[in-house]
């Protein structure tokens, strides 16, 4: 096993920092939010932000000034926080919420986002969530329909025990495949399903077999997968995403990965165990930040 983050001193760090700029990862746990600060594939500083449990976690990008927002899906229902050296974290409703990702501008799963966020709740409802421009007050919330036992939303794509679900025309469409657990909605949409991994060409194409529990893309043709047991990144440059266009990735440590995110120029995966790996193209590098009970995990551009 590699030594954690290759002997870099905090004050390499700092000066990394400074010149790459920063983004934060927040991991969701059982047992609250943690906040792990990233320059490229340097991990700095980690801290809990916020102490209850956390099923989800998703930022929601925000232009004309206004102060982005991460948001977690707890059993007390939605909660948010403005990005920034000090979240923190206020509950906007006390439905429970299983599921929150940044939804999709044109109902397209093309992975626009239109400034508002997907829930998936306990009940199984699904509803678009929008915030006034200047802080963290919900400005209206839409219920688009009901997903049996959702379990993740990304773009415009739900993924439930009965397949995936696309979000349009201000409802909810199926659009095939059985036990989804992921989907990645930016760019080619992605899911990853009990039996495998799918991609959407002319229908649901398979791209790997084997019970698949993650999914993550970034929307420029990157993305990561955790299929029976493998952590796997693709590879193919090409525009290809049958079995061909993956590699099995070389992580600096030997355990199972449960939560894949991506921010600007890095993919992040988290581990059951705790342990936070990033890679920006040249290697991985990684963290023990001392969580257990991983859920999720979401980045921001801080700086």
């Amino acid at each position: 096993m590699a030594p954690a983050e290759d002997d870099i001193s905090i004050d390499e760090k700092r000066v990394y920092a400074d010149s790459a700029g920063r983004t934060d990862a927040y991991v969701a746990t059982g047992t609250g939010i943690v906040r792990v600060s990233l320059s490229a594939d340097k991990v700095g500083a980690f801290d809990m932000v916020a102490r209850d449990p956390a099923r989800d976690v998703a930022v929601l990008a925000r232009g004309d000034g206004a102060a982005d927002l991460v948001a977690a899906a707890t059993p007390d229902g939605l909660s948010v926080a403005a990005v920034g050296d000090d979240p923190d974290f206020e509950s906007v409703d006390d439905d429970a919420a299983v599921a929150v990702g940044a939804a999709s501008g044109r109902g397209d799963a093309t992975g626009a986002r239109d400034g508002a966020l997907l829930v998936a709740r306990e009940s199984g409802a699904v509803e678009r969530v929008a915030f006034e421009p200047n802080g963290t007050a919900v400005a209206s919330t839409t219920r688009l329909g009901t997903v049996s036992e959702p379990r993740a939303v990304d773009g415009a794509l739900v993924a439930g025990a009965e397949g995936v679900f696309r979000v349009a025309d201000g409802g909810l469409t199926d659009v095939g495949l059985d036990d989804a657990r992921d989907v990645a909605g930016a760019g080619m949409p992605l899911a990853a399903t009990g039996a495998g991994l799918y991609w959407l060409g002319n229908g649901w194409m398979t791209a790997l077999e084997g019970p698949a529990n993650a999914v993550a893309a970034d929307g420029d043709g990157h993305a990561t997968a955790v299929v029976d047991g493998d952590l796997l990144v693709h590879a193919d440059a090409g525009g290809e995403w049958g079995a061909e266009a993956w590699e099995t990735a070389d992580l600096p440590v030997d355990e199972a990965v449960v939560a894949l995110g991506y921010g600007p120029g890095l993919s992040v995966a988290v581990t059951a165990a705790g342990t936070l790996c990033v890679g920006a193209g040249d290697g991985w590098r990684h963290q023990v930040v001392g969580v257990r009970d991983v859920e999720g995990v979401a980045l921001a551009v801080v700086e």
